[in-house]
């Protein structure tokens, strides 16, 4: 069982999710989004970096099946600074928060949340100290995500931003994980994604959200979510709330 909520600061996403019952079916998979996460699993903190394809957690249960995961989500360009990491060195990786922060504080961090009434809210104090501490998201940043999940090519996308498409490469490796072109990917999946789950049929999600037509979504899909349409729009109005896709804006 998947929720969400919206953190007290903007771009952040707090959510909680019940791990697997044994015998309870199959795990939703981790769809890409741009986004970086701060976990609690298991008792431990991680991070989970930017995705270029799905991913299958793998989640754990207690003795009695009812284990929760927490995680805040950040929307692309915010995790970087306040992680003290690029985002291109955690793209496609699961990582203990201790190999990016001292190790002493990460176990802190993590015991102080596994006592915590409510682990969700526990750990979300934690990202906004850090938030605190990193500063404000760059302007610039947001700019560029705005630009590219409204459709814009990455040639307008630099010069909006002031900005050679090899300079906004490079800021975007590290903002983002991997460069203009894929982010623009994810992002226009991730919007004829929400159009699907509307129950929008698939030609007009497909164009609506900026492909060329149904067969060049199906085919995204299937390159960066692992899935058909089909199983996707399964699963996405399955009984058990999914993870709706983070919001886009830095």
């Amino acid at each position: 069982m998947y929720r969400e909520r919206a953190s007290r600061a903007d771009g952040v996403v707090v959510w909680t999710r019940t791990a697997r019952v044994p015998g309870g079916g199959p795990v939703y998979p981790v769809l890409p989004d741009g986004c970086m996460d701060l976990l609690w699993i298991g008792g431990r903190l991680g991070v989970a970096g930017p995705d270029t394809h799905a991913y299958q957690p793998d989640l754990p249960a207690d003795a009695t099946g009812g284990g929760v995961c927490v995680g805040v989500r950040f929307a692309p360009g915010i995790a970087p600074a306040l992680l003290g990491v690029p985002a291109y060195e955690l793209r496609d990786r699961r990582v203990d928060l201790a190999d990016l922060w001292p190790g002493a504080e990460a176990r802190e961090i993590a015991e102080r949340i596994g006592t915590a009434a409510d682990p969700a809210a526990a750990l979300e104090s934690v990202a906004l100290r850090r938030m605190a501490l990193a500063g404000p998201p760059d302007p610039l940043l947001r700019a560029v995500v705005a630009g590219l999940d409204a459709g814009h090519t990455v040639a307008s996308v630099a010069d909006m931003a002031g900005l050679g498409t090899r300079r906004l490469h490079r800021r975007s490796l590290d903002a983002f994980g991997y460069g203009p072109k894929i982010l623009a990917r994810v992002l226009r999946l991730q919007r004829a994604l929400a159009l699907v789950r509307a129950s929008v049929p698939y030609a007009e999600a497909a164009v609506a959200a900026g492909c060329a037509d149904q067969a060049h979504l199906a085919r995204e899909t299937r390159d960066l979510a692992g899935l058909t349409l089909g199983a996707y729009e399964a699963l996405a109005k399955s009984e058990t709330p999914q993870p709706s896709g983070s919001s886009t804006t830095a």
